[in-house]
């Protein structure tokens, strides 16, 4: 009698209630949940039939908010195969790396990316399809012409026996290392995390309007991908992050809940009066990625009238972990002292499992708001590891809890509060960065001896990465000559915003390049 928990649960509900609902709007195109449900499954019969797509082959999608990359959580998983979402704003080399390591199966990509896959194709002997999800090259199949040849009474492909731990995506990191790391999330993850975010943000069925202004490759879009359509509501997909799209979707649709990183709702609250006009107030936005500003927090709900939820999650916990949910006891609370408050990471979701702050031994740490330990869980949405990397899995899963590598504190009335990063990572506008990756490209450049590379505050991002350069003896180079020289070989996300160069960089006894010394002469810099 029982049922694994899969996200597909809520497709198989959502069909039978909400068929006649407007599903999805991207666009001109507007679908309702009949007519989208349709072309996921003539999809996945293409995927089966066609293409030779079974259960656990990988299906790689590189592609922005789109009804056809919407589509893909669906018809993917049905079959039992895994689908890879792959952040589009990456390089030709670490689509390379990913589509290999993955072994993915069948590639689809957007039309704005298909000549990027076509210079990495040599680099690709494993993939035997390559889908255009929109327009045209020659060597690509077209995802709209593979769909027409399918008739929705024509449709077939069989629907595996699923088991709750079988693996529903592969989600690459986007740089806690060098190299990208595949995290595994299984159907229970996946499901666990979408129950619980819908138990605390709560939505009305058949009534809400979500804005796509977060990726969907990017941890799944949190789950929103399968959370909007198991209450019904419609998806109205944004394919470009800019303010005067924002707002004017905003109007156009009746949005009432979008999902956000910090930087994005910056853009949002610092955008001029005029686009604002006829926007409505009451807006719920979802926010995580970098823990938010408070004075963000406050501009967003004083200034525009909307009410912020703060999460904190990784990828490799499905993502969600904790929400800073409100208390009755905060009502009272001015508008600053709350905005402080949200901008806490806040306590466990009811679904996400045990989170516990932990010293070196692995104690717990005291709740009193000082004392500093490494955010530990877990639970029901921890990944089941790092695909084809057993030691970083180990590392990661040691002790039976995944080690986030975030440092915090608690404070006394059990809130959990992120103070640093125990790893070099910077997270820049919601997105990982890896130091490492890019001083290994800083000094392949023959004028730079050593390198340092921090995350500095940035009003925009949030934090932006900053490179500390030692040039070797008789050399020059110009900031504006290593901006270009990164800007050339990494994804322009990871390139740093300021260079400095000094004479030394500091370092223990050992050798060992002393990142929070630089961090802390940031009262002084201005970006160049």
């Amino acid at each position: 009698m029982e049922t694994p928990l899969s996200p597909l649960e809520m497709m198989r509900r959502t069909r039978r209630l909400y068929g006649k609902h407007e599903a999805v709007v991207d666009g001109p195109v507007r679908l309702t949940y009949e007519q989208f449900f349709a072309r996921c499954d003539r999809w996945s019969s293409v995927l089966a039939g066609r293409l030779g797509v079974g259960k656990g082959d990988r299906v790689a999608t590189i592609a922005p908010n789109t009804h056809a990359h919407l589509e893909a959580f669906y018809a993917v998983p049905q079959l039992g195969a895994v689908l890879v979402p792959i952040n589009y704003r990456l390089t030709a080399d670490d689509f390379a790396y990913i589509l290999g390591h993955s072994g993915a199966k069948v590639v689809c990509a957007h039309v704005d990316y298909l000549e990027l896959v076509d210079s990495i194709r040599d680099r690709l002997p494993d993939v035997q399809a390559f889908v255009a999800l929109e327009g045209e090259r020659e060597g690509w199949l077209s995802y709209e012409a593979l769909l027409a040849e399918v008739a929705d009474e024509d449709v077939t492909f069989a629907r595996p026996t699923l088991a709750e731990t079988d693996l529903l995506t592969i989600n690459y990191t986007s740089g806690t290392t060098a190299r990208p790391k595949g995290v595994m999330i299984t159907h229970r993850n996946a499901y666990m995390n979408a129950v619980g975010t819908m138990l605390h943000v709560p939505m009305a069925a058949n009534t809400e309007r979500y804005l796509w202004t977060l990726p969907m490759f990017h941890a799944n879009g949190w789950t929103f991908v399968w959370i909007i359509t198991a209450v019904g509501g419609t998806h109205v997909c944004l394919r470009k992050v800019e303010p005067a799209k924002i707002f004017a979707e905003l109007r156009a649709e009746q949005v009432t809940l979008l999902c956000a990183a910090p930087t994005v709702l910056i853009s949002i609250a610092s955008a001029p009066d005029e686009l604002r006009q006829g926007v409505r107030r009451g807006v719920r936005v979802v926010t995580a990625g970098a823990p938010p500003a408070a004075a963000t927090i406050q501009r967003v709900e004083e200034d525009l009238g909307w009410d912020l939820t703060h999460v904190y999650g990784l990828t490799e916990t499905a993502p969600l972990i904790t929400v800073c949910e409100l208390r009755p006891e905060h009502a009272g609370l001015g508008a600053g002292a709350r905005a402080i408050l949200k901008a806490r990471q806040g306590v466990e979701l009811l679904t996400s499992g045990e989170l516990l702050v932990v010293d070196e031994a692995g104690h717990e740490v005291p709740h009193d708001g000082i004392t500093q330990g490494e955010i530990t869980v877990r639970g029901n949405v921890v990944m089941a590891g790092y695909y084809n990397d057993p030691e970083a899995s180990a590392r990661a899963l040691r002790g039976g809890r995944f080690h986030s590598g975030d440092a915090a504190v608690v404070h006394p009335d059990g809130y959990v509060e992120i103070r640093d990063r125990l790893k070099d990572v910077i997270i820049s506008g919601g997105e990982n960065i890896s130091s490492v990756e890019v001083e290994g490209m800083l000094l392949r450049h023959p004028s730079v001896q050593e390198v340092a590379v921090v995350g500095l505050p940035d009003e925009k991002w949030g934090e932006a990465p900053h490179a500390f350069v030692v040039l070797r003896a008789g050399a020059l180079a110009t900031a504006d000559e290593l901006r270009q020289f990164t800007r050339e070989h990494l994804a322009h996300f990871k390139c740093p915003r300021g260079f400095h160069f000094v004479t030394e960089l500091p370092k223990t006894a050992t050798g060992k390049i002393q990142k929070y010394v630089l961090r802390g002469r940031r009262a002084g810099i201005a970006a160049q």
